[in-house]
């Protein structure tokens, strides 16, 4: 056999073993997380960044947040091996599944009240740059005319975005004016650059709570945003007396 080869089936193997390792360390920590944490819930991201989940792991530091490899998570849950809690472990693992497809979730495992996990989420929300895709809520135009805001030595690339500009006098100019995006239309990446260098947030990150799994209750699907207090308020004061 080529040299050639046999290196690439050696660095084959290693990939493999490497990422059996990674998932494996994945499962054993949801797994641990389970017996070690109250309650368990299943979020939806909107409108996400790196930043934003780092920001948030720093302000639930006494929890545990999973983004991303929804199907080794779920796999780990279905290790468990109490029997009284298989069940609800179960619907958990199933829910992820059913929602891996419709976007970005996780799960946060914490031992915080229920009712404070369900009233930060409806309070969180952030504004953030929209992507490519994203469907504007506003009509955004901007008049003939300078724009000072931006270094002369940006033209060439607001030009490329498909901005009508020109220097006059050392100043980037507008020609005419241009509409950057349409209410309703989904963005380009170009619109979208533009849009954060304009610094206009459209976009907003936001966490909704899509089910709860504990111990003594099982899997709850919640509704979210406005239901959610009142479909689940008796079960809320039946586990508030366990969380005081």
């Amino acid at each position: 056999m080529p040299k050639s080869k046999r290196d690439k089936k050696i660095s084959l193997t290693k990939t493999n073993k490497k990422g059996l390792v990674l998932k494996q360390r994945i499962m054993e920590d949801v797994k641990r997380c389970v017996e070690e944490y109250n309650r368990v819930f299943l979020i939806s991201v909107q409108n996400t960044r790196n930043t934003k989940l780092l920001d948030l792991r720093e302000e639930w530091k006494d929890s545990k947040l999973f983004f991303g490899k929804l199907r080794i998570i779920a796999l780990g849950l279905g290790k468990s091996k109490e029997t009284e809690i298989a069940e609800g472990i179960h619907k958990l693992a199933d829910a992820i599944k059913n929602h891996s497809m419709s976007g970005q979730c996780g799960l946060l495992f914490t031992n915080r009240p229920k009712k404070q996990v369900i009233e930060w989420a409806q309070e969180y929300e952030e504004m953030e740059y929209a992507r490519s895709g994203f469907a504007t809520p506003e009509t955004v135009e901007l008049p003939e005319g300078p724009l000072p805001q931006f270094q002369h030595s940006m033209e060439p690339q607001l030009r490329q975005l498909g901005m009508p500009t020109s220097l006059k006098k050392g100043v980037i100019t507008l020609i005419k004016p241009f509409k950057v995006c349409q209410k309703g239309d989904a963005l380009t990446p170009e619109q979208a650059q533009i849009l954060k260098l304009l610094g206009k947030p459209l976009a907003v990150f936001k966490l909704l709570l899509l089910g709860v799994y504990t111990k003594k209750h099982g899997f709850k699907k919640l509704t979210v945003p406005d239901d959610t207090k009142e479909n689940d308020e008796e079960e809320m004061d039946v586990e508030n007396n366990d969380d005081t």
